[in-house]
């Protein structure tokens, strides 16, 4: 490896599979440049035109569906289950906003002395910056409604999980994108995400990653009043009352803190448990968390990989030093790999493996007394992503959820993203909406338009 180049590792093996050329600033703003001079014919592209490239780039997702799920248990260590279904996300997303460009609809608002119309007007070359966890749906989350309206996209990889969006722009070429219209340059976030920022043909920025990070973002596009939309960190609460089915919920609750290893802004690592039923939660979650397959993650039986590095492998142990609350711990493989065991903890409320982002196996489990009880604690955090509540109880389901302080919530599930419905955080955990028909509006600007039809 280079200072040009970037050696990408299988997570799983630690084994080196491919070494990435990185963008240097020179190459980023040829990149901007060119998405520049595309943008001005792509958005005179008819609409139906559009929406045809856009079904024509899902079919070229679902003809390599198996392919791109590959390379994500190669470069992410994703098992093969969860990137069959990431790679069909992508598709399913490009499929779902390829109707966008024939259905944005503007308003004709009712006025004196003429008539008054609203147009969406696409804003220009948006830069889409991706995390390594989930690195093809995230990005289509971006690059998808971005298109649909009218945009070009530069978009930034991960440059530890570049190889899914390469891929994706390859396909975006063989289906019939112009040239420029999407581009993928890898490279490090200090380079070509900072130049998204920076540049003045560049008028959104997408981010998804840590807070730290899209605060930074954030403050930087404000030079320019710069468009932003960040997908931040989380803290998600998994909220469960003594009238829940507790078989249920312990029986779903490995999956909604550990799947992908826990590496997920979603993860619901509080799980937060009425007093009456602690003991015997904890006593059903025992062995379904000891029931999860750590291990090879190209193998179908396999439930959870391995995390993404060596790094981040040890920021998840340093929660769980020798003489943490460890309440039971499932196993990993030993030798190479960046493995660690499915963790539950039962800590205090000031305890960091239950305040802070883990990003990890690692999942805390607390007592709550009453209802009032439990949205204060779930309420107790900078973060307001995602979350569940479990009871049988509907007013209360309702009552809890209006209550938490999350733009995303399921009850009696673990169901956070759909690509149909809008998906972002509370306070710090972001800003403005992805996915469903909220992000289009984002990707535009609102152009009024009044026509005077008063006699001369």
């Amino acid at each position: 490896m280079t200072a040009n180049t970037f050696d990408v590792l299988n997570p799983a093996t630690e084994e080196v599979i491919q070494t990435v050329p990185l963008a240097g600033l020179a190459d980023v703003d040829a990149a901007i440049t060119k998405a520049a001079a595309a943008y001005q014919k792509w958005r005179e592209v008819a609409p139906a035109d559009r929406s045809l490239l856009l079904r024509r780039f899902a079919t070229a997702v679902d003809r390599d569906l198996e392919n791109l799920a590959q390379l994500e248990v190669r470069n992410a260590g994703h098992t093969i289950g969860n990137a069959r279904w990431e790679a069909g996300n992508v598709r399913d997303v490009l499929n779902y906003y390829s109707a966008a460009p024939e259905r944005h609809f503007g308003k004709q608002i009712p006025v004196a002395g003429g008539v008054n119309v609203t147009f969406h007007e696409p804003l220009g070359v948006v830069g889409v910056i991706v995390p390594w966890n989930f690195p093809m749906p995230i990005a289509g989350w971006g690059f998808a409604p971005a298109l649909a309206a009218g945009n070009t996209v530069v978009l930034k990889p991960a440059e530890v999980t570049p190889l899914t969006a390469m891929r994706l722009g390859e396909l975006a070429l063989e289906a019939g994108l112009p040239e420029g219209v999407f581009q993928v340059i890898p490279g490090k976030g200090s380079i070509v995400g900072q130049r998204f920022v920076t540049h003045p043909a560049v008028r959104k920025v997408v981010f998804t990653g840590s807070t730290g990070v899209g605060k930074q973002i954030m403050a930087g596009c404000a030079n320019q009043v710069k468009r932003v939309t960040l997908e931040l960190g989380g803290k998600s609460a998994n909220i469960i009352f003594e009238d829940a089915d507790l078989e249920l919920a312990a029986a779903s609750a490995p999956a909604s803190a550990f799947d992908n290893a826990g590496q997920d802004c979603c993860s619901r690592s509080r799980i937060l448990v009425q007093r009456s039923v602690y003991d015997r939660f904890l006593e059903l979650l025992e062995p379904a968390v000891l029931g999860i397959t750590v291990g090879d993650p190209a193998d179908a039986a396999t439930t959870m990989g391995p995390l993404i590095s060596a790094q981040q492998r040890s920021t998840v142990a340093s929660f769980v030093p020798d003489g943490a609350p460890v309440a039971f711990q499932g196993k990993a493989p030993e030798g190479p790999g960046f493995w660690f065991p499915p963790t539950v903890l039962t800590p205090n409320l000031n305890a960091p493996s239950f305040t802070d982002e883990i990003f990890g196996p690692v999942v805390a489990v607390v007592p709550f007394d009453d209802e009032a009880g439990a949205i204060r604690i779930a309420n107790n955090t900078e973060y307001g992503l995602s979350g569940s509540i479990w009871t049988s109880t509907v007013d209360r389901a309702l009552r809890v959820a209006r209550a938490v302080e999350s733009g995303n919530l399921s009850v009696n599930s673990h169901s956070s993203v759909r690509y149909s419905t809008p998906f972002g955080g509370f306070k710090q955990s972001g800003l403005g909406r992805e996915l469903g028909p909220d992000a289009l509006d984002s990707f535009t600007e609102t152009k009024n338009v009044f026509i005077s039809t008063a006699p001369n």
